[in-house]
């Protein structure tokens, strides 16, 4: 390691905890204020109860007890809401923790969650710097940091172990380490359903490659490789499905399981996405509202200032909001998975022009739009977990 990508970690470090270090004021303030005390186990400061609340008192079963082996059905026969829905990685990693420790899900949870959020936010901000120089990448980490979802990369959730695996395998895909990418892409089959606009840009690098040729030969064992990437981000979306199939004897387990959330209902594409926005905004806007987000996003990531992010980071940039209006339900939990979208972030502060272009921007300017945007999205935090952690029944609108 260098003496200054020891210092750029050391300053990325420490901005990143310091947006932590805000994040936990946060919610302590509404653990002491605003918690129904229903929720307080009395067993762990009652910081850890929240921290473990939602999603976390599903992974909380299946590091305790694991999976069921049947899927539970209700009087008449519908699936459940079950433990199948919730991918294994991070379960097994708390159960890890708590095995060696002695320590209860709901230390041994948000401790994991928090030390693979630092994990995470050392592999973007290098491979940010690598893309577009380190005034560019410490901002494009402080607002994922910042993000007023943020606070679910320190409870038990998986968006740290999400962004980890994520960086981890866009950065292999840039570098063009075929076969460790097809490894990791698959690996996050078992964390986070993300392999179609994965699968997506790991053919857009494949393709680059190959239209590259001409001045850099490919060899069989490269060629080899892209195969790999590419056979690993397909595997990824099957390989959680397959084990549920395995694990449960019900060949379609994981879908039926997944409808559960939407009263047995079956997954439409688009259809939950277009529905809400024309709940919230009336048909035409709604539908005007959704179309003009994709067009400015389209405009943000390949206009000339996001050219120094690369092809890679462009195409998840657009693949998965568009993933996301597809596959999910944009509710409450819309706001936590855009915290993946953490290329955008860079090219909202100005920092996405290629290094040697002469338009690049200050690096006073970028610190100047870092510290407004991220200000702005503390606010929005304060509001969101206001909002989503203070759990008041019958209200129970999860982050």
């Amino acid at each position: 390691m260098t003496r200054s990508t020891g210092r750029f970690l050391l300053i990325l470090l420490g901005l990143y905890t310091l947006f932590r270090l805000f994040t936990t004021g946060v919610l302590l303030w509404i653990v002491a204020e605003h918690q129904d005390p229903v929720i307080f186990s009395g067993e762990v400061p009652r910081y850890f109860d929240l921290a473990t609340l939602w999603d976390g008192a599903w992974y909380e079963r299946i590091a305790t007890e694991g999976y069921p082996d049947q899927l539970p059905v209700n009087d008449q026969g519908q699936v459940r809401q079950n433990e199948w829905a919730f991918y294994p990685i991070f379960p097994l990693l708390a159960k890890g923790l708590m095995l060696v420790t002695g320590l209860p899900f709901a230390v041994a949870g948000p401790v994991v969650a928090t030390v693979l959020g630092y994990a995470a936010a050392v592999v973007m901000g290098l491979l940010l710097r690598e893309r577009v120089g380190t005034p560019a990448a410490l901002g494009g980490v402080a607002l994922f940091a910042a993000f007023p979802a943020s606070p679910t990369l320190q409870v038990a959730y998986t968006e740290s172990l999400a962004t980890l695996l994520l960086c981890a395998v866009l950065w292999l895909l840039i570098r063009e380490r075929w076969w460790a990418a097809g490894a990791v892409a698959l690996l996050t089959g078992l964390a986070r359903p993300i392999a179609l606009p994965l699968g997506l840009v790991a053919l857009v690098a494949v393709i680059v490659r190959w239209r590259g040729r001409a001045e850099r030969p490919l060899s069989r064992r490269e060629a080899a490789g892209m195969f790999t990437a590419l056979a690993g981000c397909g595997a990824s979306g099957l390989i959680w499905p397959a084990l549920v199939w395995l694990g449960t004897g019900v060949p379609d387990g994981y879908p039926v399981t997944m409808s559960a959330w939407r009263q047995g209902e079956p997954v439409t594409p688009f259809a939950p996405t277009l529905d809400m926005v024309q709940f919230l905004f009336g048909d035409f806007r709604g539908l005007v509202y959704l179309v003009g987000f994709f067009v400015l996003l389209a405009v943000m990531m390949l206009g000339p200032w996001a050219r120094g992010l690369g092809p890679v980071l462009w195409t998840w940039a657009l693949a998965y909001p568009f993933y996301l209006a597809a596959a999910l339900d944009p509710w409450t939990s819309i706001y936590r998975y855009l915290i993946l979208l953490f290329p955008a972030f860079v090219v909202l502060i100005g920092g996405g022009w290629p290094r040697a272009d002469a338009r690049e921007t200050p690096t006073w300017l970028i610190v100047l739009r870092t510290v407004v945007i991220a200000a702005l999205f503390l606010a929005w935090q304060v509001w969101w977990s206001w909002e989503l952690f203070r759990f008041e029944p019958p209200r129970d609108n999860p982050p």
